[in-house]
C-alpha cells in the first residue's frame, strides 16, 4: 500500500512509499483510511524541528475511515463500521495515569503517527480502545478534525470548566483556536478571539462560526476591548493556542483575578520569559492542556453529531495521497485553515 514515510530525522527526508499492508492481531483493528488532516506536529516533523522517537514511521494521526477487519480479541467493531481514533497506540497500562484513562500522561505512552505507523496511507492499525464509532451525522471529513477537537474539549472543560456566564479570550484564530472557539460557544460563554493583520480572513471566519468579537491586536486595543466587555475586571477565562510568548504576556494582566488561563499552543523555546508577577498577584491558575483522553473524544463526538462544530467552513483544502507534499506545502504558506489527505 501507499504510505507517506518520514525516512529519518531531518529536513523534509520524507516520501511517498510502498510499504506492506498492517496485519491485525489482538484488540487491533485495521481502518481502510478515508481522510486524515495535516496537523502542526506534522509540519514541525517534516521541518526536523520534532524529534520521532521511531523512524522511519508513516505519519498521520487526525483520521477517519472504515474498520475493513479485526483482530480476535475485538469485540465491539465490525467490518464496515464508520469510525475515527484516538491517537493512543500503546500504553503501560500500570501507571497512575493509565488507571485513570489518562493516557496523554503515560511515559511509556506510543502514539499513532509518531511511534507507530500512521494514517497518511491506504490502512492504518488502532487499538480498540481507542476507535469511536461515528454518528450517522458526522461525515468522513468532520470525523478526521475530532483530534484537535478532542484537544480543545480537554483544554475547556476539563482541565477548566467554561461556564455560559463567562466572557473568554482566546489568542491565536488557527484551527485549535477556531475549533475551542465553538466548543466554547456551545457552552453559551461570551468569546473574544485575538489575532494579528495577517490573521485578518481567519478572524472573519471567527466571526461566522460564532465568536462575538474579533480583534487585531496590531490595530486595535486589546486592553481597552476585553477591560469594557467585562465590567474592568478581565476575561474569566483566557487560552492561548498561538504558542506566542507576547500574546501570553498581553493575556495575563487580561485574566480576572483568580481566573483561568489555559496553555494550549506549544512555544518554540522550552524556557521563556513569562509574566510571572500578573500569575501572582492576581492569583490566575495557570494551567497547562496536554493532548485529550478518552473522556475528551467522547464529548467531541457528541458536540460533532448535534451540529455545534461547523468543519465544513474549517476545511478549505483536500489533496490526493498521491500529492500529499502539495498539501504540506499549502499549510506551511499558511493560506488555508485546514488541509485534509484523502487516501481512498
Amino acid at each position: 500500500m501507499k504510505a507517506v514515510v518520514k525516512t529519518e530525522p531531518g529536513y523534509d527526508k520524507m516520501e511517498l512509499r510502498d510499504v506492506p499492508v498492517p496485519k491485525v492481531y489482538g484488540d487491533r483493528v485495521k481502518i481502510k483510511v478515508a481522510y486524515t488532516g495535516i496537523c502542526g506536529s506534522d509540519i514541525h516533523t517534516f521541518k526536523g524541528e520534532y524529534q520521532n522517537p521511531t523512524t522511519p514511521v508513516t505519519l498521520g494521526h487526525e483520521f477517519s475511515g472504515e474498520v475493513v477487519e479485526v483482530g480476535p480479541e475485538v469485540t465491539k467493531f465490525k467490518m464496515g463500521d464508520r469510525v475515527t481514533s484516538e491517537t493512543t497506540f500503546e500504553t503501560c497500562g500500570e501507571c497512575i495515569y493509565c488507571q485513570e484513562h489518562d493516557y496523554n500522561l503515560c511515559s511509556n505512552r506510543k502514539g499513532i503517527g509518531t511511534q507507530a505507523n500512521g494514517s497518511f496511507a491506504e490502512y492504518v492499525l488502532s487499538r480498540e480502545e481507542s476507535c469511536h464509532l461515528l454518528a450517522e451525522s458526522i461525515s468522513y471529513e468532520a470525523a478526521a478534525l475530532t483530534e484537535p477537537l478532542a484537544c480543545c474539549v480537554h483544554a475547556a472543560l476539563e482541565k477548566t470548566e467554561v461556564k455560559s456566564s463567562d466572557t473568554v479570550l482566546i489568542f491565536g484564530p488557527g484551527p485549535i483556536g477556531l475549533l475551542l472557539a465553538q466548543v466554547v460557544k456551545a457552552q453559551g460563554a461570551t468569546v473574544i478571539m485575538s489575532g494579528i493583520t495577517k490573521d485578518k480572513a481567519r478572524l472573519q471566519l471567527a466571526l461566522q462560526l460564532g465568536v462575538d468579537k474579533i480583534v487585531d491586536t496590531l490595530t486595535d486595543d486589546l486592553d481597552d476591548i476585553v477591560l469594557s466587555m467585562t465590567d474592568g475586571y478581565g476575561a474569566d477565562k483566557v487560552f492561548d493556542c498561538s504558542g506566542a510568548v507576547p500574546a501570553v504576556n498581553q493575556g495575563l494582566p487580561l485574566t480576572k483575578k483568580k481566573g483561568d488561563f489555559v496553555q494550549v499552543g506549544l512555544f518554540a523555546e522550552k524556557k521563556n520569559a513569562i509574566d510571572e508577577e500578573a500569575i501572582i498577584q492576581r492569583e490566575i491558575a495557570y494551567i497547562g492542556s496536554r493532548s485529550q483522553k478518552p473522556s475528551s473524544w467522547l464529548i467531541a463526538l457528541d458536540l460533532l453529531a448535534k451540529g455545534h462544530i461547523h468543519t465544513d467552513q474549517m476545511i478549505t483544502k483536500i489533496y490526493d495521497l498521491d500529492d500529499w507534499r502539495e498539501g504540506f506545502q499549502a499549510v506551511m504558506a499558511g493560506n488555508e485553515i485546514k488541509v485534509l489527505v484523502k487516501s481512498n
